[in-house]
C-alpha cells in the first residue's frame, strides 16, 4: 500500500511539473521525451541493467513496442490535455481506466464481464459526462486529450496483462520507456527549446526522476501484493492532485469534477469488488 501511495505520489509532481512547463511554453512533446529519457536512465540504474543486461531481453520486441506506443500516447496526450485542465479534472477522467478495461477484455482478452460490471462500467461512463458536461459548453479539446490519453492507457493496461505471461517485469519497465525515448528523437530537433529559467530545467530533472522511481515503486508494489488488494489505492491519487492544483495554481476542482469523479471511483470499486468475489468463488470451487 505504501508503494503504491508513493507511486501516485511521483506521479502527481510529474503531471504538476509537466502542467508548468508546458503553460509556460514549452512542447509537450519535447516535455515527454525528457520524461521517458530519464525514465530509461533510472530504469536501468534501479533495476541493475549495467551488472546483467539479460533482464531486458524481450521475448517479442514488436509487442514490446506497440505497448510503448500506448504509453507513449498516453504521456504526451495527458500533457497536452494539462494545457487547459485541471490536475483534479485529468485525474478524475484518467479513474475511468479500470472502466475501459473492463469493457474491452473481454473482446481483446476473453475476459467477459457480467451485467453487474457491466452496469457499474455504464455509471462510470456517466461519471465522465458529468466531469466533461458534453453539449453545454463545457467540452473542449482539454477533455478531448484526457480522454484519449485514458484510453491509451487503457490498452497499454490489457498489453500488460497480455504480455505478462511471458515477458519480465523489468523488460516490461524498459522498454516502456526507451521505445518512446527513441520514437521521439526525429521531433526533438524541432520542439526543443532551452528552459527559460533555471527552474524549468530543474523541473525537467524533477519529471524525468519521478517518471523512473514512480515506475519502480508500482513495480515493487505488485511484485509483493495482489492487483484486486491494492487497486482500490490509486484512487487516492486523487487528494494529492486536488493539493497541488490548489497549492502550485490556485485551482479548486468545482462541484461537477468532485461529483463526477465520485461516480467514477464508486463504480471502479464495485469492479474491483466483484472481481474480488468471482475470484473467491472459483477458487473454492478449485478446491
Amino acid at each position: 500500500m505504501l508503494f503504491v501511495l508513493l507511486t501516485g505520489l511521483f506521479f502527481t509532481v510529474l503531471d504538476t511539473c509537466a502542467k508548468y512547463l508546458v503553460l509556460s511554453g514549452m512542447s509537450s512533446a519535447f516535455v515527454a521525451w525528457t520524461r521517458f529519457a530519464g525514465h530509461t536512465l533510472l530504469a536501468v540504474v534501479l533495476l541493475g541493467g549495467f551488472r546483467n543486461a539479460s533482464i531486458f531481453k524481450a521475448a517479442s520486441l514488436p509487442m514490446q513496442v506497440l505497448r510503448s506506443l500506448t504509453l507513449l500516447g498516453s504521456t504526451i496526450f495527458n500533457f497536452a490535455a494539462l494545457m487547459t485542465l485541471q490536475l483534479a479534472q485529468t485525474a478524475a477522467i484518467f479513474f475511468a481506466v479500470p472502466i475501459l478495461v473492463t469493457a474491452l477484455a473481454g473482446p481483446l482478452l476473453g475476459e467477459w464481464a457480467g451485467w453487474r460490471r457491466w452496469l457499474a462500467a455504464l455509471a462510470g461512463f456517466c461519471g465522465v459526462l458529468v466531469i466533461t458536461r458534453p453539449g453545454v459548453g463545457e467540452f473542449g479539446i482539454g477533455h478531448l486529450f484526457a480522454l484519449c490519453a485514458t484510453l491509451s492507457t487503457c490498452f497499454y493496461v490489457i498489453l500488460t496483462r497480455r504480455m505478462s505471461a511471458k515477458e519480465t517485469p523489468e523488460s516490461l519497465v524498459f522498454y516502456s520507456a526507451l521505445a518512446p525515448t527513441v520514437l521521439l528523437l526525429p521531433v526533438v530537433p524541432f520542439t526543443a527549446s532551452a528552459p527559460p529559467g533555471f527552474l524549468h530545467l530543474v523541473l525537467l530533472v524533477i519529471i524525468a526522476a519521478c517518471g523512473g522511481i514512480g515506475h519502480w515503486f508500482l513495480i515493487k508494489a505488485y511484485s509483493i501484493a495482489s492487483t484486486i488488494s491494492l487497486a482500490p489505492y490509486p484512487y487516492l491519487q486523487m487528494v494529492w492532485m486536488i493539493a497541488a492544483g490548489y497549492l502550485v495554481f490556485g485551482q479548486l476542482p468545482d462541484g461537477w469534477t468532485l461529483g463526477g469523479a465520485a461516480i467514477i471511483v464508486a463504480s471502479g470499486l464495485y469492479i474491483v469488488h466483484r472481481e474480488h468475489r468471482l475470484r473467491g468463488q472459483g477458487q473454492r470451487a478449485a478446491n
